[in-house]
């Protein structure tokens, strides 16, 4: 997988069938298919699709399936390993996730999610919002613009924030992003303890 804004579709159907395997795998000899869709809120035909490599799951969608097999969104992302010592990723080994709902691509810069902090590389498409779906999540998060520009809103304020500016802020707040630009935004984010 490499670093670019666009996804092929045979990457984005070997990333689906993936993710589906995870699923699958998670899901083996502690759910049916049906009481797991009920446990995360979703339809058992979605949850059929999904490991099945079909469709694309919002990150809500995902979020839900994680968190009813005790997962994180981030242990059902795929990637190569890091190297031998475990602390370098390559770039062309880092685990992404493309979500079809806005376009927002995550990719984890740390070499898992089993340290103390984690690291990720953002990519907001132009027009990107998620007011609708706030983030929320236990811990701390401080976000860098790397390029472009962005709406951060935590709680009730909003904040414009340009290349180079960051912001730190309780990660348990309700807060979203929004790129008003007619270009990607990259941001670089840490969040501690990692909750992906």
């Amino acid at each position: 997988m490499g670093t670019g804004d666009e996804i092929t579709m045979e990457q984005g159907e070997i990333e689906l069938a993936d993710l589906g395997r995870l699923i699958r795998e998670a899901r083996r000899g502690r759910y049916t298919l049906e009481e797991l869709a009920t446990t995360a809120g979703v339809s058992p035909g979605l949850l059929s699709q999904l490991e099945r490599g079909l469709g694309n799951p919002s990150f809500r969608t995902l979020r839900r399936v994680a968190g009813a097999l005790g997962l994180r969104v981030g242990d059902l992302l795929q990637g190569n390993t890091p190297d031998d010592t475990g602390h370098v990723v390559r770039v062309a080994d880092r685990k992404r996730l493309q979500l079809q709902e806005g376009g927002l691509t995550y990719e984890l810069l740390s070499p898992n999610l089993s340290g103390q902090l984690e690291v990720l590389a953002t990519n907001l498409p132009p027009g990107f919002e998620n007011s609708q779906h706030p983030f929320n999540h236990i811990g701390e998060e401080c976000v860098l613009i790397v390029s472009g520009s962005a709406e951060v809103t935590v709680g009730d304020v909003t904040y414009q924030l340009f290349e180079g500016d960051a912001i730190t802020y309780d990660s348990s707040v309700d807060h979203w992003w929004r790129n008003t630009n007619d270009q990607n935004t990259r941001i670089f984010g840490v969040v501690t303890p990692p909750s992906f």
